[in-house]
Parts: C-alpha cells; structure tokens; sequence
C-alpha cells in the first residue's frame, strides 16, 4: 500500500475493484469460456484459462482508459491471455484432433444432441485453423463487430473481413471434406 493512502481508502478502493471485476465477469464470462475452449483442448483447461483470464483482467482493469470500449479491452486481454496459455501448453505429442469432446450440458431431443454434436464438430475445425483465422472467426462468432474485431487484433477492418472469408473458406472446405467426421 502506498504511504498516502489511509487503509480505509485502500479498502473501498479493492471493493470498488471487485465489484468491477465481478460485473465484467457477469457480463462477459460465458463469452470468455467460449473463448477459451477455443484455445483449450479440455475442460479442465478451460476451467484453467477461464481463472488465468480473470486473474489477467484483475491485473487490467485498473489501467483501463477508455480508449476503446470495455467490450474490445475484455476480448483484447482474454485473447493475450489465451496466446500466452496455449503456447506454455502446448502438446507437440497429441494431436488436436484427439482433444477431448465438451459434452453437451442440456442433453434432450434428437434435435439439441445433432445440433450440440455439430457446434462440437466446428469448434474442433476452429482450433485447427492457424491464429490469424482462429481469433477472427472466435471474435466474431462472440457478436463483435469487425471494427471492434479489428481494435482487439491490431489491425483493420479490411483486414478482418479478408481473414473472415480465408476462414469461411478453412471451414467450409473442413467440414465438407469430414462431413460425418467426430473425432
């Protein structure tokens, strides 16, 4: 604690910054766990990613200036965050395509279990794509417009819309080429 703040400014200013934090994981924290389980190959390392990402945005938060909205700077330290879990995790001896399966945790009709099967089969086909094509397409598929897509990457909007479509390309190729494929 610095020497010109009192103990009781300390502490309302830690709750301050918990109730932050708290309400930005209310609001975002079922898009970062859908952002990690891109960058994860288990749930127990989404579970993982998920702590270090609030751990990181604890860390960010205070030095939040509003240059951007909130939105980009959450998805723009939960992506560093992922880069950085993803390389210190890496796995050069178990191929991507033998990472554990989510389960679908509302099973049901047929209908719910094909349609949870499917959203499984492409998140196996967006971790494969190279990381310029993964971080757009996770963006995206979090409802952030390409400009916001464009604030979190470091790159512009042309450039967002030319990696989406080399990605709709990826995927679309993928998964006619493995139509019935669930590894």
């Amino acid at each position: 604690m610095r020497p010109d703040v009192s103990p009781r400014d300390a502490s309302r200013a830690d709750a301050s910054h918990v109730a932050r934090l708290e309400r930005v994981l209310g609001e975002h924290g079922d898009a970062l766990r859908r952002l990690a389980r891109a960058y994860s190959r288990d749930e127990a390392s989404v579970d993982d990613l998920v702590q270090e990402i609030a751990i990181a945005l604890w860390d960010a938060l205070p030095t939040f200036r509003g240059d951007c909205s909130e939105r980009t700077f959450v998805f723009r330290v939960a992506r560093n965050r992922a880069l950085t879990y993803r390389y210190r995790h890496r796995r050069s001896s178990e191929p991507l395509d033998a990472a554990h399966e989510v389960a679908d945790p509302t099973p049901g009709a047929d209908e719910t279990v094909a349609e949870g099967a499917e959203r499984d089969r492409l998140m196996r086909h967006v971790q494969q794509l190279p990381e310029s094509l993964r971080a757009v397409v996770v963006l995206r598929l979090e409802g952030l417009s390409d400009g916001e897509v464009a604030e979190v990457l470091g790159i512009t909007s042309g450039n967002v819309a030319v990696r989406l479509t080399r990605a709709r390309a990826a995927l679309r190729s993928a998964m006619t080429m493995h139509p019935g494929a669930i590894a």
